[in-house]
Protein backbone atom coordinates (compact mmCIF):
# COMPACT_ATOMS: atom_id res chain seq x y z
CA UNK A 1 0.00 0.00 0.00
CA UNK A 2 1.02 3.50 -0.16
CA UNK A 3 -0.09 5.12 3.15
CA UNK A 4 0.55 9.12 3.71
CA UNK A 5 0.50 10.00 7.45
CA UNK A 6 -0.41 13.42 8.19
CA UNK A 7 1.11 15.27 11.48
CA UNK A 8 1.03 18.85 12.29
CA UNK A 9 4.92 18.76 14.11
CA UNK A 10 7.69 16.34 14.63
CA UNK A 11 10.02 16.53 17.36
CA UNK A 12 12.02 13.75 19.01
CA UNK A 13 10.33 14.63 22.59
CA UNK A 14 6.60 14.36 22.09
CA UNK A 15 5.04 11.01 22.36
CA UNK A 16 2.00 11.18 19.37
CA UNK A 17 4.81 12.00 17.35
CA UNK A 18 6.91 8.86 18.88
CA UNK A 19 3.89 6.36 17.96
CA UNK A 20 3.77 8.16 14.37
CA UNK A 21 7.32 7.41 13.50
CA UNK A 22 7.14 3.68 14.94
CA UNK A 23 3.83 3.12 13.27
CA UNK A 24 5.48 4.81 9.32
CA UNK A 25 8.48 2.60 10.28
CA UNK A 26 6.90 -0.79 11.06
CA UNK A 27 4.75 -0.12 7.84
CA UNK A 28 7.78 0.40 5.73
CA UNK A 29 8.81 -2.78 7.29
CA UNK A 30 6.25 -4.71 6.38
CA UNK A 31 6.55 -3.15 2.51
CA UNK A 32 4.36 -0.45 2.57
CA UNK A 33 5.34 3.03 0.68
CA UNK A 34 5.19 5.17 3.64
CA UNK A 35 5.20 9.12 3.76
CA UNK A 36 4.61 11.40 6.69
CA UNK A 37 3.69 15.38 5.50
CA UNK A 38 4.45 17.91 8.11
CA UNK A 39 4.95 21.32 8.39
CA UNK A 40 7.92 21.09 10.93
CA UNK A 41 10.82 18.17 12.15
CA UNK A 42 13.17 18.21 14.29
CA UNK A 43 16.08 15.82 14.82
CA UNK A 44 16.70 12.73 12.25
CA UNK A 45 14.44 11.46 9.55
CA UNK A 46 13.11 7.71 10.04
CA UNK A 47 14.81 5.32 7.08
CA UNK A 48 13.23 3.54 5.15
CA UNK A 49 10.47 6.45 5.28
CA UNK A 50 9.51 9.43 3.28
CA UNK A 51 9.23 12.91 5.14
CA UNK A 52 7.49 15.78 3.48
CA UNK A 53 7.46 19.38 5.14
CA UNK A 54 4.92 21.28 4.10
CA UNK A 55 4.55 25.36 4.66
CA UNK A 56 3.76 26.19 7.70
CA UNK A 57 1.32 29.57 6.74
CA UNK A 58 -0.68 31.51 9.29
CA UNK A 59 -0.17 34.33 12.10
CA UNK A 60 -1.87 31.59 14.29
CA UNK A 61 -2.13 28.15 15.23
CA UNK A 62 -5.80 27.62 14.12
CA UNK A 63 -4.73 29.59 10.96
CA UNK A 64 -1.73 27.37 10.23
CA UNK A 65 -3.84 24.18 11.10
CA UNK A 66 -6.39 25.04 8.57
CA UNK A 67 -3.80 25.81 5.92
CA UNK A 68 -1.87 22.42 6.83
CA UNK A 69 -5.56 20.32 6.42
CA UNK A 70 -5.96 22.03 2.60
CA UNK A 71 -1.80 21.38 1.91
CA UNK A 72 -2.11 18.16 2.68
CA UNK A 73 -5.20 17.51 1.17
CA UNK A 74 -3.36 18.69 -2.31
CA UNK A 75 -0.58 16.73 -1.39
CA UNK A 76 -2.58 13.56 -0.68
CA UNK A 77 -4.48 13.60 -3.42
CA UNK A 78 -1.68 14.22 -6.39
CA UNK A 79 0.07 11.48 -4.33
CA UNK A 80 -2.75 8.46 -5.40
CA UNK A 81 -2.28 7.57 -1.81
CA UNK A 82 -4.35 3.92 -1.54
CA UNK A 83 -5.21 5.40 2.42
CA UNK A 84 -4.28 8.25 4.83
CA UNK A 85 -3.97 8.36 8.57
CA UNK A 86 -4.01 10.89 10.81
CA UNK A 87 -2.21 11.75 14.18
CA UNK A 88 -4.13 15.08 14.35
CA UNK A 89 -7.93 15.81 13.93
CA UNK A 90 -8.51 16.60 9.85
CA UNK A 91 -10.92 16.04 7.62
CA UNK A 92 -10.87 13.37 4.51
CA UNK A 93 -9.12 10.39 7.13
CA UNK A 94 -9.44 7.14 6.67
CA UNK A 95 -7.73 5.84 9.77
CA UNK A 96 -7.49 8.23 12.74
CA UNK A 97 -4.56 7.59 15.39
CA UNK A 98 -6.24 8.67 18.98
CA UNK A 99 -3.92 10.01 21.01
CA UNK A 100 -5.54 12.82 22.36
CA UNK A 101 -8.71 13.07 24.48
CA UNK A 102 -12.15 14.36 23.38
CA UNK A 103 -11.61 17.89 22.90
CA UNK A 104 -15.39 19.09 23.33
CA UNK A 105 -15.70 16.66 26.16
CA UNK A 106 -12.48 18.24 28.06
CA UNK A 107 -13.38 21.64 27.70
CA UNK A 108 -17.03 21.42 28.24
CA UNK A 109 -15.07 19.78 31.75
CA UNK A 110 -12.32 22.26 32.19
CA UNK A 111 -13.24 25.31 30.30
CA UNK A 112 -16.37 28.24 31.25
CA UNK A 113 -19.31 28.09 28.70
CA UNK A 114 -17.52 30.90 27.54
CA UNK A 115 -14.84 28.97 25.73
CA UNK A 116 -17.55 27.60 22.88
CA UNK A 117 -17.20 30.63 21.56
CA UNK A 118 -13.98 31.19 21.14
CA UNK A 119 -12.20 30.87 17.47
CA UNK A 120 -10.12 28.04 18.63
CA UNK A 121 -12.64 26.31 20.20
CA UNK A 122 -14.82 26.45 17.30
CA UNK A 123 -11.84 25.41 15.01
CA UNK A 124 -10.84 22.22 17.15
CA UNK A 125 -14.85 20.79 17.44
CA UNK A 126 -15.14 21.34 13.66
CA UNK A 127 -11.95 19.03 12.86
CA UNK A 128 -13.07 17.02 15.40
CA UNK A 129 -16.73 16.61 13.82
CA UNK A 130 -15.13 16.04 10.87
CA UNK A 131 -13.31 12.91 12.12
CA UNK A 132 -16.44 11.46 14.60
CA UNK A 133 -19.44 12.98 13.35
CA UNK A 134 -22.33 9.82 12.51
CA UNK A 135 -22.33 8.76 9.09
CA UNK A 136 -17.99 9.72 8.39
CA UNK A 137 -16.19 6.87 7.18
CA UNK A 138 -13.16 7.46 9.24
CA UNK A 139 -11.99 4.79 11.80
CA UNK A 140 -10.46 5.36 15.31
CA UNK A 141 -7.57 3.31 16.52
CA UNK A 142 -7.84 4.58 19.93
CA UNK A 143 -5.39 3.68 23.60
CA UNK A 144 -8.24 3.05 25.87
CA UNK A 145 -12.13 2.58 26.30
CA UNK A 146 -12.65 5.59 28.00
CA UNK A 147 -12.40 7.94 25.32
CA UNK A 148 -15.18 5.92 23.39
CA UNK A 149 -18.31 7.16 25.39
CA UNK A 150 -17.58 10.50 25.33
CA UNK A 151 -17.36 10.94 21.26
CA UNK A 152 -20.32 8.99 21.05
CA UNK A 153 -22.44 11.28 23.52
CA UNK A 154 -21.62 14.37 21.78
CA UNK A 155 -20.44 13.06 18.27
CA UNK A 156 -22.60 10.08 17.93
CA UNK A 157 -19.97 7.84 16.36
CA UNK A 158 -20.80 4.51 15.54
CA UNK A 159 -19.13 2.13 18.03
CA UNK A 160 -18.25 -0.59 15.42
CA UNK A 161 -15.30 2.60 14.07
CA UNK A 162 -13.37 2.43 17.32
CA UNK A 163 -10.79 -0.16 17.67
CA UNK A 164 -9.03 -0.08 20.65
CA UNK A 165 -5.43 -0.83 20.81
CA UNK A 166 -2.64 -1.95 23.62
CA UNK A 167 -0.30 -0.09 24.59
CA UNK A 168 3.21 0.59 23.24
CA UNK A 169 6.07 1.39 25.50
CA UNK A 170 9.54 -0.36 25.24
CA UNK A 171 10.41 -3.53 26.83
CA UNK A 172 12.69 -2.69 29.56
CA UNK A 173 15.07 -4.82 31.98
CA UNK A 174 17.65 -3.54 35.07
CA UNK A 175 19.46 -5.39 37.40
CA UNK A 176 19.64 -4.07 41.39
CA UNK A 177 23.25 -3.17 40.76
CA UNK A 178 21.94 -0.48 37.44
CA UNK A 179 19.12 0.75 39.25
CA UNK A 180 21.89 1.26 42.33
CA UNK A 181 24.85 2.54 39.74
CA UNK A 182 22.37 5.14 37.90
CA UNK A 183 20.15 6.71 41.42
CA UNK A 184 24.52 7.76 42.48
CA UNK A 185 25.50 8.28 38.90
CA UNK A 186 22.68 10.78 38.06
CA UNK A 187 22.88 12.47 41.68
CA UNK A 188 26.62 12.60 41.40
CA UNK A 189 26.78 14.54 37.91
CA UNK A 190 24.17 17.39 39.20
CA UNK A 191 25.83 17.89 42.77
CA UNK A 192 23.13 16.15 44.52
CA UNK A 193 23.41 14.17 47.57
CA UNK A 194 23.00 10.18 47.22
CA UNK A 195 20.48 10.80 50.04
CA UNK A 196 18.21 13.49 48.19
CA UNK A 197 14.73 12.09 46.97
CA UNK A 198 14.06 12.96 43.48
CA UNK A 199 10.13 13.25 42.39
CA UNK A 200 10.16 12.92 38.48
CA UNK A 201 7.92 14.49 36.13
CA UNK A 202 7.88 13.79 32.53
CA UNK A 203 5.75 15.17 29.63
CA UNK A 204 5.26 18.41 27.34
CA UNK A 205 2.61 20.49 27.92
CA UNK A 206 3.45 21.28 31.27
CA UNK A 207 0.32 22.74 32.13
CA UNK A 208 -1.96 19.77 30.96
CA UNK A 209 0.46 17.43 33.25
CA UNK A 210 0.13 18.79 36.33
CA UNK A 211 3.10 20.64 36.78
CA UNK A 212 2.04 23.90 39.05
CA UNK A 213 0.22 20.92 41.22
CA UNK A 214 3.40 18.70 41.68
CA UNK A 215 5.15 22.38 42.46
CA UNK A 216 2.53 23.33 44.98
CA UNK A 217 3.38 19.59 46.64
CA UNK A 218 7.21 20.26 46.69
CA UNK A 219 6.47 23.23 48.20
CA UNK A 220 3.99 21.82 50.46
CA UNK A 221 6.49 19.43 52.17
CA UNK A 222 7.95 20.12 55.81
CA UNK A 223 10.84 22.30 55.78
CA UNK A 224 13.47 19.06 56.71
CA UNK A 225 11.59 16.82 54.21
CA UNK A 226 11.81 19.78 51.69
CA UNK A 227 15.79 20.30 52.03
CA UNK A 228 15.93 16.98 50.98
CA UNK A 229 13.81 16.53 47.96
CA UNK A 230 13.78 18.13 44.72
CA UNK A 231 11.45 17.97 41.61
CA UNK A 232 13.05 16.73 38.17
CA UNK A 233 11.05 18.44 35.32
CA UNK A 234 11.83 16.47 31.67
CA UNK A 235 9.83 17.86 28.79
CA UNK A 236 10.11 19.86 25.51
CA UNK A 237 7.48 22.96 26.40
CA UNK A 238 7.70 26.28 27.58
CA UNK A 239 8.93 26.82 31.53
CA UNK A 240 8.32 30.24 31.81
CA UNK A 241 5.71 30.50 33.89
CA UNK A 242 5.97 27.12 36.25
CA UNK A 243 9.76 28.69 37.17
CA UNK A 244 7.84 31.73 38.39
CA UNK A 245 5.20 29.55 40.61
CA UNK A 246 8.28 28.01 42.16
CA UNK A 247 10.31 31.21 42.82
CA UNK A 248 6.51 32.63 44.67
CA UNK A 249 6.57 29.38 46.37
CA UNK A 250 9.95 29.63 47.42
CA UNK A 251 11.37 26.07 45.94
CA UNK A 252 12.97 27.61 43.02
CA UNK A 253 16.24 26.01 44.30
CA UNK A 254 14.30 22.35 44.15
CA UNK A 255 13.35 22.27 41.00
CA UNK A 256 15.19 21.53 37.89
CA UNK A 257 14.26 21.76 34.23
CA UNK A 258 16.05 19.57 32.18
CA UNK A 259 13.81 19.94 28.80
CA UNK A 260 13.50 17.07 26.14
CA UNK A 261 15.69 14.21 26.91
CA UNK A 262 16.84 10.36 25.32
CA UNK A 263 18.01 8.97 29.14
CA UNK A 264 14.49 9.35 30.77
CA UNK A 265 14.85 5.83 31.74
CA UNK A 266 17.89 6.34 33.68
CA UNK A 267 16.09 9.20 35.65
CA UNK A 268 12.90 6.84 35.86
CA UNK A 269 15.87 4.35 37.68
CA UNK A 270 17.19 7.08 39.89
CA UNK A 271 13.79 8.50 41.09
CA UNK A 272 11.97 7.93 44.13
CA UNK A 273 8.21 9.21 42.52
CA UNK A 274 6.72 9.15 39.67
CA UNK A 275 4.14 12.56 39.98
CA UNK A 276 1.94 12.86 37.03
CA UNK A 277 -1.26 14.97 38.31
CA UNK A 278 -2.46 15.93 35.17
CA UNK A 279 -5.71 17.53 34.42
CA UNK A 280 -6.19 15.76 31.09
CA UNK A 281 -4.69 12.67 29.24
CA UNK A 282 -6.00 9.86 26.91
CA UNK A 283 -3.60 7.52 27.74
CA UNK A 284 -0.36 8.06 29.38
CA UNK A 285 2.57 6.24 28.49
CA UNK A 286 4.92 7.32 30.87
CA UNK A 287 3.19 5.85 33.92
CA UNK A 288 3.50 2.75 31.84
CA UNK A 289 7.14 3.22 31.71
CA UNK A 290 7.47 3.61 35.19
CA UNK A 291 6.28 0.41 36.18
CA UNK A 292 9.12 -1.26 33.70
CA UNK A 293 11.42 1.04 35.78
CA UNK A 294 9.85 -0.36 38.95
CA UNK A 295 9.46 3.54 39.77
CA UNK A 296 6.42 4.03 42.34
CA UNK A 297 3.72 6.49 40.49
CA UNK A 298 1.31 9.06 41.68
CA UNK A 299 -0.96 10.14 39.13
CA UNK A 300 -4.51 11.48 38.69
CA UNK A 301 -7.56 9.41 37.36
CA UNK A 302 -7.65 11.67 34.58
CA UNK A 303 -5.23 9.63 32.74
CA UNK A 304 -6.59 6.73 30.56
CA UNK A 305 -3.86 4.16 31.83
CA UNK A 306 -4.59 5.36 35.34
CA UNK A 307 -6.22 1.34 35.98
CA UNK A 308 -2.28 -0.09 34.91
CA UNK A 309 -1.48 1.43 38.26
CA UNK A 310 -4.45 1.04 40.38
CA UNK A 311 -4.77 -3.14 38.93
CA UNK A 312 -0.62 -3.29 39.32
CA UNK A 313 -0.92 -2.12 42.58
CA UNK A 314 2.35 -0.02 42.07
CA UNK A 315 1.14 3.54 43.21
CA UNK A 316 -1.49 6.17 43.96
CA UNK A 317 -4.37 6.96 41.72
CA UNK A 318 -5.98 10.51 42.86
CA UNK A 319 -9.88 10.31 42.18
CA UNK A 320 -11.60 13.52 40.52
CA UNK A 321 -12.56 16.21 41.09
CA UNK A 322 -8.97 16.96 42.00
CA UNK A 323 -8.06 18.15 45.41
CA UNK A 324 -4.71 19.89 45.62
CA UNK A 325 -4.47 19.37 49.69
CA UNK A 326 -4.95 15.55 49.17
CA UNK A 327 -2.32 15.62 45.79
CA UNK A 328 0.52 17.13 49.16
CA UNK A 329 -0.68 14.77 51.10
CA UNK A 330 -0.19 11.99 48.92
CA UNK A 331 3.31 13.06 48.00
CA UNK A 332 4.30 13.38 51.49
CA UNK A 333 2.84 10.11 52.62
CA UNK A 334 4.10 8.23 49.27
CA UNK A 335 7.91 9.23 49.88
CA UNK A 336 7.99 8.34 53.38
CA UNK A 337 5.85 5.08 53.10
CA UNK A 338 7.36 1.72 54.17
CA UNK A 339 5.24 0.31 50.68
CA UNK A 340 7.40 2.03 48.66
CA UNK A 341 9.59 -1.28 47.63
CA UNK A 342 6.67 -3.06 47.49
CA UNK A 343 5.08 -0.57 44.79
CA UNK A 344 8.61 -0.61 42.93
CA UNK A 345 8.62 -4.76 42.61
CA UNK A 346 4.41 -5.10 41.90
CA UNK A 347 5.29 -2.50 38.86
CA UNK A 348 7.90 -5.04 37.27
CA UNK A 349 6.04 -7.58 37.73
CA UNK A 350 3.00 -6.39 36.42
CA UNK A 351 4.81 -5.22 33.40
CA UNK A 352 6.91 -8.45 32.91
CA UNK A 353 2.99 -10.44 32.43
CA UNK A 354 0.78 -7.82 30.44
CA UNK A 355 1.04 -7.20 26.94
CA UNK A 356 2.10 -3.30 27.61
CA UNK A 357 4.11 -3.01 23.85
CA UNK A 358 2.45 -4.44 20.84
CA UNK A 359 0.23 -0.63 20.08
CA UNK A 360 2.50 -0.19 17.01
CA UNK A 361 2.05 -3.93 15.80
CA UNK A 362 -1.00 -3.69 16.31
CA UNK A 363 -2.16 0.10 14.57
CA UNK A 364 -0.55 -1.04 11.58
CA UNK A 365 -2.07 -4.42 11.15
CA UNK A 366 -5.51 -2.30 11.67
CA UNK A 367 -4.31 0.29 9.00
CA UNK A 368 -4.02 -2.78 6.54
CA UNK A 369 -7.42 -4.21 7.37
CA UNK A 370 -9.30 -1.03 7.42
CA UNK A 371 -7.93 0.82 4.24
CA UNK A 372 -8.20 -2.62 2.50
CA UNK A 373 -11.96 -2.33 3.15
CA UNK A 374 -13.39 -1.20 -0.10
CA UNK A 375 -15.54 2.37 1.17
Amino acid sequence: MKLALLLFEYFPFGGLQRDCVKIAQRGAARGHEVTIFTRSWQGERPAGVRVELLAARGWTNVARNRAFAKDAARAVAAGAFDGVVGFNKLPGLDVYYGADPCYVAKTARLKGAWHRWTPRHRHFAEVEEAVFARGQRTHALVLTEEEIPRYEEFYGTERERFHVLPPGIERRTFSATQKTETRVRLRRDHGWSTEEQLLLLVGSGFRVKGLDRAIQSLASLPKEALERTRLVVIGQSHPAEFAVLAKQLGVSDRVHFLGGRNDVFDWMLAADLLVHPARSESAGMILLEALTAGLPVLATDACGYAFHIQRADAGRVLASPFAQEQCDHAVREMLTSPRRAEWSANGVRYAAREDLYSCHDRAVEWIEKLIAVPR
